[in-house]
């Protein structure tokens, strides 16, 4: 037994999907941040060691 009786009800939850459904993209945007700045700033530190040790080693 379904709580709504059509897809459109789901998605407007009781006239509260406008918060619902927003609440749930903020937490996959955060999330997903969580993921890829740690792997852009890891990315980004591997490059500039790169970059250091190749000014060290024509030096």
């Amino acid at each position: 037994m379904s709580s709504f009786a059509s897809f459109a009800d789901f998605l407007a939850m009781g006239n509260h999907g406008a918060y619902v459904w927003s609440a749930y993209g903020i937490s996959l945007a955060v999330l997903a941040l969580n993921v890829a700045l740690p792997i852009l700033a890891r990315r980004r530190y591997l490059q500039d060691e790169a970059r250091r040790l190749r000014r060290e080693s024509n030096s």
